[in-house]
């Protein structure tokens, strides 16, 4: 009898050990989805449990963000979707400003690591000729197909400011005790270029290189305005 109680409870932990406690919000979340948007969302809703297979890492969801980042070539993807040459383009050099991006449509969390991090990332080029700037922005989902490509042009007589802000953002965090998501707030760096009327963000993660970057921008900006 003994021997019999060890090996239900060995089978207990072995099926234990090689399922993940999936929520009913959860389960239906991932139908139809692939093996990699599936452990995306695992990683943004599951908590570890005792004897449960574990989610995916922080660091082994920055490894998959990075793995897309070097498989796509996204200022190829730029120059390709502007339609120009670089050669066109090179008054200075290319800047590009990439971020997790926060909105109501996405998951977040924040990591052991106290850093915050999404489902939907967001990676920008803008180029330079001698009369514009040409933009391109792919934002896209790690937990579903969506993606979202654009392209936008200003000439530099209308550009009044290159900017950065750190804005609040209301976004879903998934609450393990509600077996929902709930709003959060998360504060989020971004990258504002302005237009009469308008202003065209980017999200972005600073950095000395996007600080060296605006700058650069900038007293290029003010030498075309005083030219």
């Amino acid at each position: 009898m003994l021997t019999f109680i060890i090996i239900l409870v060995a089978l207990f932990v072995l099926w234990r050990t090689t399922h993940y406690n999936d929520s009913p919000y959860v389960k239906e979340r991932i139908k139809g989805r692939t093996d990699d948007q599936i452990a995306v969302i695992r990683y943004f809703c599951n908590k570890p449990g005792f004897l449960w297979k574990k989610p995916m890492s922080d660091q082994e969801y920055d490894d998959m963000v990075l793995a897309i980042l070097q498989k796509n070539d996204y200022r190829q993807k730029a120059l390709n979707k502007i339609g120009l040459d670089e050669s066109q383009v090179n008054e200075i050099e290319p800047v590009h400003f990439e971020g997790f991006q926060f909105d109501k449509y996405s998951f977040s969390k924040k990591g052991e690591d106290k850093k915050w991090r999404s489902s939907k990332y967001q990676i920008t080029w803008l180029f330079f000729s001698s009369t514009q700037v040409f933009l391109y922005q792919n934002t896209f989902n790690l937990d579903e197909d969506g993606k979202k490509e654009q392209t936008e042009e200003y000439f530099y007589k209308d550009i009044t400011n290159f900017s950065t802000s750190t804005d609040t953002v209301e976004t879903p965090e998934y609450d393990d005790e509600q077996k929902k998501t709930i709003l959060v707030n998360v504060d989020t760096n971004r990258f504002a270029l302005t237009v009469p009327g308008d202003k065209f963000y980017c999200s972005m993660e600073q950095n000395d290189y996007t600080e060296a970057a605006i700058q650069g921008m900038k007293a290029m900006l003010r030498d075309k305005k005083n030219s």
